[in-house]
């Protein structure tokens, strides 16, 4: 199904402008329709002959709804939306006419004209219409809080004819919460409490205020219950500008124990400030879930800190046995577990200091790519360059990964170019893969440069570490591969990270190798694991 703006753009001649305050009606008038108990469409003309085309539909949490199909896409013309012509070239709200059917379902129809206020702050030209289409299948006599419900949605209903409603979104602000059905609190123009539903009541009296909030200085209220004196202030002069025709942004009231969410709303009709409209939600629980995971995601950065401080603990150690170890192959030996302890111990200290078990990978790999060439034991000075990037990757798939990155970024390093006196020697290893070598003469006249590319495609991470020095031998065979560091290579790629590696000549020379890591885990891999 498109999306508003492309029906609109498809259809109409509307302005960007003009679209963009249709969507943001459509991000906020589930308000309406509950307060209206009616579904809500959205219709824009497209063409001069009485056409309308529906962009955006909402149904009501608070009643049943008048359409079960989907109306979005639909283009309707003739005596089916009379109605919204009457609204969009006279420029008032439509409440004339019968019940209509559809199907078996008895229907109010209503039409409210959408303006869009210019920069002068004078009401515009109607560039669409809302449809409010009320079921009237389960008509009785209205409750108190349904009939203040309505009262509040006719004067939002004029406000969209007047292009003052929604008001400006904050930054950083959502549509979601809270609702109607949480609680709500109308006002008069002095900012006394005319009217607070059941749930609003409930709300306040979990902030300790056990009396009935009719009559009530709302303003005056939130200044008295909150437990910090500074948002109290705040969340008080929110509702004295709310009754100022202005809109401001959402406020917490925390008091015993409690939390409560308000959103103030002005009521401006026609232009005149008549009260406000103000929307309460108890989120004590969903705060305390919060702070749970504050806890938790400290707690979890603690533990990578710690880790990571082990891991360094533990490579001191191997590093200091090394230098006693008079054994060159063991002294070696060591200095490998040395660099690949190291290497995973850079995975975790990024983690210590993200708040999610993802690291943004790019920093890591280019660390160590500057070690591999500080250790490396050869006396060539190779380049390392990285061309792309691996953006952000889950903790499981970068600690292997960078154990992975670290073998074939060192052994290019070392056995790709190998000093001059060895150069003749085949028996020596040559290639990220840590392989033997001893086909391809090094160019002379070209830089010793080692190349990490990555790039996503299709939920996948492509990598190739490329060198240009003397390459694979002829009789090479990356399965039979004999040596530590290509059997660590092929276990972490195919095992840990369920992919694939490939060792072979590069297209300009050297070494190149080629893995494909999937970024997204299945559920029978995350069972496998556990």
């Amino acid at each position: 199904m498109s999306t508003l703006r492309d029906l609109a753009e498809e259809h109409t001649h509307l302005r960007p402008a003009d679209i963009d305050h249709l969507h943001r009606i459509a991000g906020d008038w589930q308000l309406l329709s509950d307060l209206s108990f009616a579904d809500l469409l959205l219709w824009v003309p497209v063409d001069a002959d009485g056409t309308f085309l529906c962009v955006a539909q909402v149904r009501p949490t608070t009643a049943p709804t008048a359409y079960q199909d989907d109306q979005v896409g639909r283009i309707v013309g003739g005596p089916e939306v009379a109605h919204l012509g009457v609204a969009y070239s006279q420029g008032r709200i439509w409440r004339e006419g019968d019940p209509v059917w559809y199907g078996d379902v008895p229907a109010r129809h209503e039409a409210i004209p959408v303006r869009l206020r210019t920069a002068e702050g004078e009401a515009g030209e109607v560039i669409a219409v809302v449809g409010r289409d009320t079921n009237l299948s389960t008509a009785r006599t209205p409750s108190q809080l349904e009939l203040n419900y309505l009262t509040t949605a006719d004067d939002l209903a004029q406000m969209i004819a007047d292009g003052t409603f929604p008001p400006p979104r904050h930054p950083g602000e959502t549509t979601s919460a809270p609702r109607v059905g949480d609680g709500l609190v109308r006002l008069d123009a002095g900012g006394k409490v005319t009217y607070a539903s059941p749930n609003a009541q409930s709300a306040y009296r979990r902030l300790g205020y056990a009396s009935h909030l009719v009559g009530e200085d709302l303003a005056a209220l939130h200044r008295r219950l909150a437990g910090d004196p500074l948002d109290g202030t705040e969340a008080a002069n929110g509702i004295l500008a709310a009754l100022r025709g202005e809109a401001p942004p959402r406020r917490e009231i925390d008091a015993r124990g409690a939390t409560m969410l308000t959103r103030a709303l002005p009521l401006m009709p026609a232009g005149v400030p008549i009260g406000a409209l103000v929307l309460v939600r108890d989120i004590t629980e969903v705060r305390r879930r919060d702070r749970a995971l504050i806890t938790k995601d400290a707690t979890i950065r603690e533990i990578h800190h710690r880790v990571k401080n082990n891991l360094q603990t533990v490579a001191a150690l191997l590093r200091l046995q090394a230098r006693r170890v008079s054994m060159p192959e063991a002294r070696v030996a060591l200095e490998e577990s040395v660099r690949r302890v190291a290497s995973i111990a850079l995975v975790h200290e990024t983690l210590s200091m993200s708040s999610d078990e993802a690291v943004e990978f790019d920093g890591i790999v280019d660390r160590v790519a500057s070690a591999a060439t500080e250790v490396a034991a050869t006396e060539v000075s190779v380049g390392m360059r990285r061309r792309g990037s691996f953006g952000v990757l889950p903790a499981e798939i970068a600690t292997s990964l960078v154990m992975v990155l670290n073998e074939l970024l060192l052994n290019a390093v070392e056995h790709g170019f190998p000093p001059s006196d060895e150069a003749d020697d085949a028996s020596l290893p040559a290639a990220p893969g840590v392989v033997p070598a001893g086909v391809a003469e090094v160019d002379p006249s070209a830089r010793p440069e080692v190349v990490v590319s990555a790039h996503r495609f299709r939920k996948m991470l492509h990598v190739s570490v490329t060198d240009n020095g003397r390459g694979l031998p002829a009789d090479f065979d990356a399965e039979r591969g004999s040596r530590l560091g290509l059997q660590i290579v092929r276990a972490l790629v195919t095992g840990e990270l369920r992919g694939t590696i490939e060792l072979r000549a590069g297209a300009k020379g050297g070494t190149e190798a080629v893995l494909v890591v999937p970024l997204a885990r299945s559920a029978h891999d995350g069972r496998s694991q556990a």
